[in-house]
């Protein structure tokens, strides 16, 4: 099959021919209709996260079964599923606590000394949060997929495999904001967008968007923002203080700065909560105030939206087709596997809401 791969940090991908292999006893293989392109895949591009090279980034996709392992019941070749990054075992500690998207359980990959599932040129091959979308065809465990109904295409679906989940989930999982709440969203991405929809789905009163560049303002507008923060020329935590009177109940961090971090925090009210969607680089610390604490503000991080994927995501679909939740206005442009590198770059450019990569 065919497939980018990562070199490493600062290096563009290439498109390679990779070996895939059969499915075994709890796997299942996909060929990949499409795929978002996300900003997570990029930090490791920038060097901000570590990454062990070759590997094939990519974790937002949608397919079609093509094989099953012989202990798998859940799908069959020829299902629509949407793959997720949170990969559950369904046992451990975080599995049985309800918190699935959490599970680190190291059965549900290959185990040292098996065959690997993909090589190139005889060298082994990664998979990016154990799924590696930039490629014809992905080699997954059966806890990665959830069977989707089959009359949405797929490449509205593929979004809703990271972007759409973490944005709408740290809404309404998360911080499971109250109806007729205040929401500010920090960074109008793709997972931003989202953040903006989910707060209008979950009830908000008041949504403000913030972020430098005017087309993602009017997007979020677009996608259910009640007001919009331009923080190239404006202080946005005194934007937000005036808008509000004081402060938003809620807040979400959907850039992955130390700054816009601490700014989402910043613009809190008295007792609000501030949730931290975006990676933030390693090695990097948030400075906050500490006697603020004393007005029982809180700060949280978020998951992938807090999800339970084979639930949620269905939720997402009906939400689609009942005019809830919008999808295609998000997908800014379109692409094939050999565009991803420019795609990277419309990104760090902030051309693009998101770019989707679509296979034969």
């Amino acid at each position: 099959m065919k497939a980018a791969i990562f070199h490493g940090p600062h290096q563009p991908l290439t498109s390679e021919q990779v070996d895939v292999d059969e499915p075994m006893a709890h796997e299942v293989l996909v060929r990949t209709v499409a795929t978002g392109v996300c900003h997570s895949d990029l930090h490791f591009v920038d060097g901000l996260y570590p990454l062990p090279a070759p590997a094939i980034l990519g974790h937002e996709p949608a397919g079609i079964v093509e094989a099953v392992g012989d202990q798998v019941t859940y799908v069959k070749p020829g299902d629509h599923v949407i793959c997720c990054l949170s990969v559950f075992c369904g046992h451990c500690e975080m599995c049985t606590s309800g918190r699935p998207n959490l599970c680190r359980n190291p059965e549900l990959r290959r185990a040292p000394g098996q065959k690997p599932k993909l090589s190139w040129n005889g060298t082994p091959v990664g998979q990016f949060a154990n799924l590696g979308s930039y490629a014809e065809k992905m080699l997954v465990h059966e806890h990665a997929v959830v069977k989707v109904r089959e009359d949405v295409a797929l490449d509205k679906l593929a979004l809703i495999g990271c972007g759409v989940t973490t944005g709408v989930g740290a809404v309404l999982n998360t911080a499971r904001i109250e109806a007729g709440s205040s929401v500010a969203v920090f960074g109008c991405g793709g997972v931003g967008l989202s953040a903006i929809q989910g707060a209008r789905i979950g009830g908000a009163r008041m949504i403000i968007a913030v972020d430098t560049v005017e087309s993602k303002l009017a997007m979020a507008k677009e996608l259910g923002a009640t007001h919009v923060v331009d923080a190239s020329s404006h202080d946005p935590v005194q934007a937000i203080r005036d808008l509000t009177g004081g402060g938003v109940e809620y807040s979400f961090e959907a850039i992955g700065l130390k700054r816009a971090a601490e700014q989402a925090y910043e613009s809190l009210a008295i007792g609000g909560t501030a949730t931290i969607i975006g990676m933030i680089p390693v090695g990097q610390k948030i400075e906050l105030d500490g006697p603020s604490f004393l007005q029982e503000k809180r700060i949280q991080g978020s998951s992938m939206g807090s999800n339970r994927f084979r639930k949620d995501m269905p939720r997402y679909i009906d939400f689609y087709l009942q005019g809830r939740l919008k999808l295609d206005e998000m997908i800014t442009r379109r692409g094939r596997l050999e565009d991803v590198n420019e795609a990277f770059r419309a990104m760090k450019a902030g051309e693009v809401a998101r770019t989707v990569l679509t296979f034969d």
